[in-house]
């Protein structure tokens, strides 16, 4: 039985008649940048994430940049990232020769700790960029906290987690300063091609966001300020028009083949005792905490990624392949080993948690087109690992 770590084909079936008509309609307009199609998107997305302000730019590594842009990060600033997420999450900061400060991952959702946040604020610090890695929330409150005591923005990385909510059923993205997005098509909500939102409910940080993402014009051809090319096109908003209603619907799938997964690993008595941390037996599999389970801390994981940590990872890996299971490891290398952050003096241990999470997780097919047979073969296959290891 093949398993592929994603399959966008079988998505695009179930909508295959809009979507063509979408394309074909952006085609015969020829309306190509912005226009009525992101214009839309803008909208619909507003009241999906229930913001007053929401802009279509070119990426998520874009709206990562842009937003940094638009809170004046200049050279030598300091802003505080997670040392363990995807790679623009530090590229934006350093791009604009600001100075990225890693912070250590919470052991059970591997987000932001925000524990270890208040010491690491120096008179440099401007921002701090929490990731809501995997589609599950940060715990936000302390953040905003600390940062409205020391007059910090706060920009989230909702890259993996549009829909995803925190207390009280408030989406992330709309707790922060400015809400960052991807539509990379891997994601929950994925388009054809590269494409990003940012959002606030500031609307002076709107207008700004607007204007940077015109290389800084407004109106057309006259420049107060330096921006860039971030324009979303009309078809990728056309695509995300036609998915953004079955989104929901998508979720809901992602999180009954979550449960799916537990209730099999659990069966096949592979799962470490559900609240720990820390491996009991060799090869057990510790599986991803669907929310904090204090009762006040009910979070909402949309599951962009099904992470699992495993002690024999890379040898299970190998194994999955050999079944034709995809996986795949997000990620391998946190931030302060990277190469190219050597000049910031970071060394291996200074990061212990986010260090064991990139040497133990790994990421299995979670999309909601999989059968339940697929996800049983998943965790039959991970069985037998165990059982030769």
């Amino acid at each position: 039985m093949k398993v592929p770590l994603l399959d966008l084909k079988a998505q695009y079936k179930t909508i295959k008649p809009d979507i063509d008509k979408a394309l074909i309609d952006v085609a015969e307009s020829q309306s190509c940048i912005l226009g009525k199609e992101v214009e839309l998107l803008e909208k619909n997305l507003c009241e999906y994430l229930e913001c007053k302000h929401a802009i279509g730019v070119s990426s998520g590594t874009d709206a990562l940049l842009v937003a940094l842009m638009a809170i004046d990060i200049k050279p030598d600033d300091e802003v505080i990232i997670p040392t363990y997420s995807f790679f623009a999450t530090a590229g934006v900061v350093s791009r604009l020769n600001a100075k990225p400060v890693f912070i250590d991952s919470d052991p059970v959702t591997f987000n932001i700790d925000p524990k270890k946040l208040e010491g690491l604020i120096s008179k440099k610090t401007k921002a701090i960029v929490p990731v809501h890695l995997y589609g599950q929330s940060a715990d936000m409150d302390p953040i905003m906290k600390i940062a409205d005591k020391y007059n910090l923005k706060v920009i989230e990385d909702a890259a993996q987690a549009i829909g995803t909510q925190y207390k009280n059923g408030v989406k992330v993205g709309n707790i922060g300063h400015i809400g960052c997005f991807s539509f990379y098509p891997s994601k929950n909500l994925g388009c054809f091609g590269d494409g990003g939102l940012v959002t606030t409910n500031d609307s002076i940080l709107a207008e700004k966001l607007r204007i940077l993402r015109v290389h800084g014009g407004k109106p057309k051809y006259y420049h107060k300020i330096i921006g860039g090319n971030f324009r979303l096109d009309a078809i990728q908003a056309a695509v995300l028009n036609v998915k953004l209603p079955h989104l929901d619907s998508w979720t809901k799938k992602r999180q009954e083949n979550a449960e799916k997964y537990t209730s099999y690993f659990k069966n096949y008595g592979l799962a470490v005792k559900e609240g720990k941390t820390e491996f009991d037996k060799e090869n057990k599999v510790l599986l991803p905490d669907p929310v904090y389970k204090s009762p006040e801390l009910k979070y909402y994981h949309i599951y962009n990624q099904y992470v699992i940590r495993v002690q024999k990872r890379d040898e299970l890996r190998k194994h999955l392949t050999e079944n034709e299971i995809g996986t795949e490891i997000y990620y391998p290398v946190p931030f302060h080993l990277q190469e190219c952050f050597s000049y910031l003096g970071y060394k291996k241990g200074d990061f212990p948690i986010s260090e064991i999470c990139a040497e133990t997780s790994v990421a299995l097919p979670i999309y909601p087109e999989l059968t339940e047979e697929q996800i049983e073969f998943t965790v039959k296959t991970i069985k037998q690992f165990t059982e030769k290891n």
